[in-house]
């Protein structure tokens, strides 16, 4: 796959996003997008990553220009017609994928690659009605990529498996961890561990046990800073795995099972507090908050992003 040959469907956020990770290692990179509007604002939104990545120090002010000038952009479905490697990143509606996959298949070559990034739409979902199934694969990328290294291959059924192959190769030399699932499943792997925990810290808050305040420092103060060097299972081996089958015993049948803690989430949509964009959910998210995330945000991406 060469790197004139990549096209990312879809600049919103995150299809902006992928595509100057791709143009920062040397890609070129060609979006596509309907709305000429999403287009017009590519540069700015590319230019605003890098502009944070400049400000803690992990890019290079001499090379901005550089890296815009890999990205280009058009409203034209033809003008994708030799990609080799298509990461599509519309919104998640199946329709709307599948019209934009059978257009495609009119287009590309019957070997060129479809990787969606689709954050939990199976795969064999997403390719019932392709002519070639086998081209289609899932790349689910993190949001930030420029952050969050991670992205989850997927197989289909059908999926071939020398394409899975070139795409985790080609990701791994970006400075991603792409890494291949043995099979699809919902959520995947990360979605899945992050709302077994999510479940459990609604769960506590619900039961009176903490508040969300003290929920999320724990987190951050234990499992947060655990986890970024040592996985679940690797943990486990070093706890001794004695010590976690008796601590298993008797702590997991008091664990969440069900979903009626969600019961904390419907409540608060039902008075219209939706997080942060609404300015309340489980916390006020006045100014001073915002500019707390964003210093923390600032201290990863200087101190997490070195190699």
């Amino acid at each position: 796959m060469r790197s004139s040959e990549t096209v990312v469907l879809g600049a919103g956020l995150m299809g902006v996003g992928i595509a100057t990770h791709f143009a920062r290692h040397g890609h070129d990179v060609l979006l596509y997008d309907p709305d000429s509007q999403r287009l017009a604002e590519v540069a700015v939104v590319a230019g605003s990553i890098l502009a944070e990545l400049i400000e803690v120090g992990q890019f290079a002010a001499a090379e901005q220009a550089m890296v815009l000038a890999r990205l280009s952009v058009t409203d034209d479905l033809n003008d994708v017609a030799r990609a080799r490697l298509l990461i599509e990143a519309i919104p998640e509606r199946l329709a709307l994928k599948h019209a934009l996959y059978e257009q495609l298949e009119g287009l590309i070559a019957d070997d060129a690659v479809i990787a969606s990034n689709t954050s939990g739409l199976p795969p064999d979902e997403l390719a019932v009605r392709m002519i070639h199934p086998q081209r289609l694969l899932i790349a689910h990328f993190w949001n930030p990529p420029h952050l969050i290294p991670l992205v989850e291959i997927v197989p289909g059924s059908a999926t071939d498996p020398r394409y899975l192959t070139a795409v985790q190769e080609l990701l791994s030399s970006m400075a991603l961890e792409a890494v291949l699932l043995d099979r699809a499943a919902p959520g995947f792997v990360g979605n899945r561990l992050q709302f077994a925990l999510l479940r459990e810290a609604l769960h506590i808050v619900q039961s009176g046990i903490a508040s969300p305040q003290v929920v999320d420092q724990v987190i951050r103060a234990s499992l947060g800073r655990r986890y970024a060097m040592v996985g679940p299972l690797e943990a486990a081996d070093m706890t001794g795995l004695e010590t976690v089958a008796d601590i298993a015993r008797h702590l997991l049948p008091e664990l969440a099972t069900d979903d009626s803690m969600m019961a904390l989430v419907e409540s608060r949509l039902r008075q219209g507090n939706t997080g942060q964009r609404s300015g309340q959910g489980f916390y006020h998210w006045d100014e001073a908050r915002r500019e707390r995330i964003q210093q923390r945000r600032a201290h990863q991406l200087r101190f997490a992003l070195k190699p």
